[in-house]
């Protein structure tokens, strides 16, 4: 069996080599003769599985190594009897990470705590069900919107959006992109959206560029309706606009989910579904290939330290936010082309982000409020 996969599935050529031969191949580089003689390809979302790509070749089984699914042409691959899959939730809680980084880091930026603010957050999945999670443990009002959840739920706490927009202090999208009615995503800020903002309301956008209505996002910044903003996505990617950069307080180039764990569970998510759909054996030995963390434990004196201070300390030395909105701004020259470059370049090249759970606190003078805080984020808690 032959595997094409991408270069930036995490240990690719590590975990399908032990299913078959498998060819590494720049994920914007793979071409249809590429999968001539291939049974199967392994992708993330910079690699379009199209019929333009797939079209008149033997594979059998797509699986993108990512939660997303824009990027594949799924209702042909059906058609065609080629089997699809996805990873989902795979990098839900290192979205959530990133949230809660961001958060904290404006708020020490800017003289403001969380505990006591209202977060309206917009889809309630996978990464928004995680990002609610965390900011009850913080001590936040927590507005929940997801009409497609609330259809279906007997969860009687849904909020319209109108209400959600109006009341919040801060505003999170993680909703997927979708174009169909009854519920697209498609632009839904626009600037309605920003009309109905609390104003003054920050803003924050770790989904999907296409969500958003950029020029709207602007026009709520200088009016007001917006005081801050966090951006992971653009649109269009990898070329994104300088303009939105620069009224941006914290920026980075779509790695809101990726760390290690990460995109390593996209991979080990399509390695099982393609070992199933084949039926060969599952011989590779995960545990095995993991790196050891960089930072496994931590030291922190807590005594007469304000709770969010020392969180965004601690969160700091396991993600520093502020070195991927540093890498951003130094990638964002002039040409379109090069910006277009350098994103995918910081991407590809993106430093190991372990998550918290990967990090042990040994406190002195903490107190039960704050160690259920950091239990709450993730981080394990020493004797």
């Amino acid at each position: 069996m032959k595997i094409v996969c991408a270069e930036t599935v995490l240990l690719g050529e590590t975990a399908f080599s032990t299913a078959g031969k498998t060819e590494i191949i720049p994920d914007r580089e793979i071409t249809h003769d590429d999968l001539l003689d291939a049974d199967a390809l392994i992708i993330r979302s910079k690699t379009k599985a199209t019929e333009e790509l797939l079209k008149g070749t033997p594979v059998k089984f797509v699986g993108t190594a990512t939660a997303g699914t824009d990027h594949l042409d799924a209702d042909w691959m059906q058609r065609r009897g080629i089997y699809s899959c996805a990873a989902p939730g795979c990098n839900a809680n290192s979205v959530s990470e990133y949230v809660v980084a961001g958060l904290l880091t404006l708020g020490r930026r800017h003289g403001f705590d969380l505990e006591g603010k209202t977060i309206g957050v917009i889809g309630c999945g996978n990464v928004g069900s995680r990002v609610v999670k965390k900011c009850h443990a913080l001590g936040m009002n927590v507005l929940r919107n997801d009409p497609p959840l609330a259809a279906v739920s007997s969860d009687p706490d849904f909020q319209s959006l109108e209400t959600v927009l109006a009341e919040s202090d801060i505003v999170t999208l993680h909703v997927p992109f979708i174009k169909e009615k009854p519920w697209p995503t498609e632009r839904m800020a626009d600037y309605l959206f920003f009309e109905q903002l609390k104003p003054g309301a920050i803003f924050i956008n770790a989904s999907r560029g296409s969500v958003c209505d950029y020029d709207a996002l602007m026009d709520a910044k200088r009016g007001g309706a917006v005081s801050r903003t966090i951006l992971d996505v653009w649109s269009p990617e990898p070329a994104f606009r300088n303009d939105i950069l620069k009224m941006t307080d914290l920026a980075s180039p779509h790695i809101a989910g990726h760390s290690y764990e990460g995109k390593i569970n996209g991979t080990i998510d399509c390695y099982n579904e393609l070992c199933n759909f084949f039926e060969i054996s599952k011989d590779w030995n995960i545990a095995a290939s993991l790196p050891e963390p960089e930072v496994p434990s931590l030291e922190v004196d807590c005594t007469a330290r304000d709770d969010e201070e020392v969180l965004h300390a601690i969160i700091k030395a396991v993600y520093d936010i502020e070195e991927d909105d540093r890498l951003i701004r130094e990638a964002a020259v002039h040409g379109e082309i090069d910006r277009a470059r350098n994103f995918d370049a910081l991407r590809k090249h993106y430093r190991m982000r372990r998550e918290f759970n990967n990090t042990t606190l040994h406190l002195t003078g903490a107190g039960q409020e704050l160690k259920r805080k950091l239990s709450c984020m993730g981080f394990v808690l020493a004797d």
